[in-house]
């Protein structure tokens, strides 16, 4: 039997530095790409980005919402949202109301539907909080409004009515329905020890880079120790990873491909589609299973039909769940 591992997509939402985007093919080369990998993965994920690279940019909601309109039966998520972009009482009541809407979609098609997830973090591009007219607090601020929003929206997903007196927000009597039931699972992105408490409070995920081995070991240590800090059971947090991946059949030509950006912090992996196979299932052995890949090769297809074919039937499908366990 193979082991089930949680494998998603992230599909550029525009110029990102890395894939060749054309904006005006950006909308057809999408829907080749999700052709592809929508039968596949287990989850779609956009980036919460507005201007980055060259400035072509498709916003992050609106895009997941388009996808989910296409393929009800498909997970979807941002990688990861900001918490600052979005009223957190407002965004609680989208992503209600787009779980509804999913429902709905994927029951008229007979399938089984696919739920929003929210990837959530305290957000970081200084040139987006200035060029939209974000206030942008400090770190320690931003760390403490990700936790607070995160209680307004698991009180929100109740159902309502709500009455809440935060130190950031504040509710009188709101409803959100229809609610999802159950509530959207909750991955938080971060590796500095104060996200993670955060994770390790209100999280079913935690999402992390792909580090180098030694500095991967010492994260995910410090993750463990904080969980049993907050008296969670490690085990019952999930961990994910977001992965760029330079894929070819010849390995030595995603090598080279990828050899200007193997020696940053967060390195990709580049190879053959039998050494990502390995490469997932040690990672897994390490204990991060669920996956936010990246491919390079954007907009030609070819590295995802060599994943499609040869990496993802050596792994079982894991749906986008909480592991038993964790908080409510």
């Amino acid at each position: 039997m193979t082991r089930p591992v949680h494998l998603g997509y992230n599909p550029p939402s525009g110029q990102r530095g890395l894939e060749r985007v054309d904006p005006a093919t950006f909308v057809p080369d999408l829907e080749r790409a999700l052709a592809v990998m929508a039968p596949v993965v287990d989850s779609l994920w956009i980036s919460d980005h507005f201007m980055t690279a060259e400035r072509f940019r498709l916003e992050c909601w609106t895009l997941l919402t388009w996808v989910a309109a296409r393929h009800p039966g498909l997970s979807i998520g941002p990688i990861v949202a900001a918490q600052s972009y979005r009223h957190p009482p407002l965004f609680a009541k989208m992503i209600a109301s787009l779980d509804a809407l999913m429902a709905s979609a994927a029951a008229a098609e007979g399938i089984p539907a696919g739920r929003p997830i929210l990837g959530y973090g305290a957000g970081w591009a200084e040139d987006e909080y200035t060029g939209y007219g974000f206030e942008m607090p400090s770190t320690r601020t931003r760390i403490a409004q990700l936790d607070e929003a995160l209680t307004v929206m698991k009180l929100l997903w109740g159902g309502g009515p709500v009455d809440f007196e935060g130190r950031f927000f504040r509710l009188s009597g709101a409803t959100c329905v229809p609610a999802p039931t159950p509530r959207p699972l909750i991955m938080v992105g971060g590796e500095g020890p104060t996200t993670m408490a955060v994770a390790a409070r209100q999280a079913d995920w935690w999402n992390m880079l792909h580090r180098p081995p030694p500095q991967r070991r010492e994260v995910l240590d410090r993750l463990d120790a904080i969980c049993e800090e907050q008296g969670r059971d490690p085990v019952t947090l999930r961990r994910a990873m977001y992965l760029t991946v330079f894929l070819d059949a010849d390995a030595q030509a995603a090598r080279a491909r990828a050899v200007d950006r193997t020696q940053g912090a967060a390195p990709p992996f580049a190879g053959s589609p039998a050494e990502l196979v390995d490469h997932l299932g040690g990672l897994a052995d390490e204990g991060v299973d669920a996956f936010n890949l990246v491919f390079a090769g954007w907009p030609d297809t070819t590295d995802l039909e060599l994943f499609a074919t040869h990496v993802r039937p050596a792994f079982g499908r894991s749906p986008a769940a909480p592991t038993p366990g964790g908080p409510t």
